[in-house]
């Protein structure tokens, strides 16, 4: 059996990326997925065609049960040698009208999500894996339209780059990856003029592929990233220069 890379939000955008990504790097993958079972499946059937073991599992990240499945799958007792925390939930918003039940909910899905997998994975994370949180530049700067969102990004960068200070002695790194515009469902209902401005407002004049995002994953789970741990590594065609 191959080395397993377990990747939430998996199905689909970035996620699918990184999942078809790893899987040609030669990791057996299990993908989750929280409603779109077709998008989840696709990405299943395009890697099983290039003779990959790989599973998709319905999990709701912010439902402990569901996790607790989701730990019990038997590849996952054999051993996880990569976690990818990418799952979401971004509803835009002016931030002067969030509610208080849509900061809970965006917290427990985004930021309580993430901590929730790898609490029930941790046991079974082997002694050089490696972790990857898929945060925002949004995290860092925030954003008038999506604060919830911007905030539970921020909280992971925070949390991630505590962890990883925590299980470096263990040989275990976690690494965050923020993306900035990437061309994903996000902006597929853009206009032309909407479009243009987002192209224009980034200074590669274009915006960036999943594929983009995936091989920078690729990066810090392989030796070549053998001394980065903490970090966070801004995937923005020079959008956000912290």
């Amino acid at each position: 059996m191959g080395r397993l890379a377990v990747i939430t939000g998996g199905g689909r955008g970035i996620g699918a990326a990184i999942s078809k990504r790893l899987a040609a790097d030669g990791y057996r993958i299990i993908l989750t997925y929280h409603s779109d079972s077709i998008a989840a499946e696709d990405v299943i059937a395009e890697l099983r065609a290039a003779d990959v073991d790989c599973v998709a599992a319905k999990v709701d990240c912010s439902a402990s049960d569901e996790v607790l499945v989701l730990a019990d799958h038997p590849w996952v007792k054999q051993g996880v040698e990569v976690l990818v925390l990418n799952h979401a939930t971004y509803e835009r918003g002016r931030a002067s009208e969030l509610s208080e039940d849509q900061l809970d909910q965006t917290m427990k899905v985004n930021f309580s999500g993430s901590f929730r997998v790898w609490r029930a994975l941790a046991e079974f994370m082997q002694p050089n894996s490696r972790i990857v949180v898929i945060g925002s530049q949004l995290g860092i700067k925030g954003t008038a339209h999506g604060a919830d969102y911007a905030a539970s990004k921020g909280a992971l960068h925070a949390w991630a780059r505590s962890l990883a200070q925590d299980m470096a002695a263990e040989g275990q790194r976690v690494n965050v990856v923020a993306p900035g515009t990437i061309e994903t469902d996000l902006v597929q209902g853009d206009s032309a003029a909407q479009r243009a401005e987002r192209e224009s407002s980034i200074p590669m004049g274009r915006l960036g592929q999943p594929e983009e995002v995936a091989g920078v994953v690729a990066f810090l789970v392989g030796e070549d990233s053998s001394y980065i741990t903490g970090a966070v590594l801004h995937v923005n065609g020079g959008l956000f220069l912290p």
